[in-house]
């Protein structure tokens, strides 16, 4: 059963993206490790689903994506968080990094099902394994991407000369501006997140290339 649900409000992502050859790997840990708080193993099951018909696209509107994500690791399994994004606000808007709209919802049960049951198919799946780092309000994800079996719908190991991929986003939510101060809670803006992963751009100039795209 799946009706046991958490969602998070309406929210913005904050993004920067990056590969690079196995051969520089070191190099790279190394840096992101001095200039980070914390670095851990990751492994995550990552499935996309899109809306099923095409009725949004005669519409002529961008249809949403969802992901399911699970953690892996330890041998134990999370649960599954789905994450809805929408279409990148515009380069003319935020040159210097993906801005999208984004919910996330975690899920307790069958998530699969949940997708289905909103009107959304599997188009695709993958496995992630590499490193996961934290840097304030951001999460530093550098990965190979693991095909799957389809006789055991297992991960089969990446080749070491699989191409790295790094994710710098932000990892709490963030709004386009903050409201009036409560003397409490302090919230991220859009502006505040650029500017963090435009420090991290900073730091591995010269090293790794990471820009805005376009998903």
């Amino acid at each position: 059963m799946f009706a046991n649900t958490q969602t998070q409000a309406h929210a913005y992502e904050v993004a920067l993206f990056g590969e690079f050859f196995a051969r520089d790997l070191k190099a790279i840990l190394n840096r992101l490790t001095l200039h980070t708080e914390s670095a851990a193993p990751m492994h995550t099951r990552e499935i996309l689903f899109e809306q099923f018909g095409v009725q949004s696209q005669i519409q002529g509107d961008e249809p949403a994506l969802l992901r399911a994500k699970k953690e892996l690791g330890d041998g134990m399994e999370s649960g599954w968080t789905l994450f809805s994004y929408l279409k990148p606000e515009s380069v003319r808007v935020h040159p210097e990094a993906t801005v999208r709209p984004w919910a996330t919802c975690e899920v307790i049960g069958d998530a699969l099902s949940f997708a289905s049951a909103l009107g959304y198919v599997q188009r695709s799946q993958i496995y992630k394994r590499g490193y996961a780092f934290r840097r304030g309000a951001l999460i530093i994800q550098m990965f190979q991407q693991e095909q799957v079996d389809p006789k055991t719908s297992l991960p089969i190991p990446a080749h070491t000369d699989t191409l790295w991929e790094v994710e710098v986003k932000t990892a709490t939510q963030v709004n386009t501006s903050a409201p009036a101060s409560s003397g409490h809670v302090q919230v991220s803006t859009v502006r505040a997140a650029i500017d963090a992963v435009l420090e991290v751009q900073l730091i591995m100039k010269g090293l790794l290339d990471l820009r805005r795209q376009d998903l």
